[in-house]
């Protein structure tokens, strides 16, 4: 056993540590929140809204662009009068 024991402040106070026991790191904390999913802190059980704005929204990517609809429509004048 140790001759001095060894403390870590915490937010709930000061914790005193027991032989072999370090303290937990920034890394391991944020480490360990990272293999959980997000979830908001105001609303936990809120759904996601779908992202369809900008490079996401897949209805715009399926609308044609003026320049190609105006180059697969025939012309007028490529058209013959019968």
């Amino acid at each position: 056993m140790s001759a001095k024991p060894k403390f870590e402040q915490t937010e709930v106070g000061i914790q005193t540590l027991i032989d072999g026991v370090r303290p937990i790191t920034l890394s391991e904390t944020l480490t360990a929140r990272t293999c959980h999913p997000m979830t908001p802190k105001r609303n936990p059980n809120a759904q996601q809204k779908p992202c369809d704005i900008g490079m996401f929204d897949e209805v715009g990517r399926a609308q044609i662009d003026l320049i190609d609809f105006i180059n697969s429509t025939p012309s007028p004048k490529t058209q013959t009068a019968k």
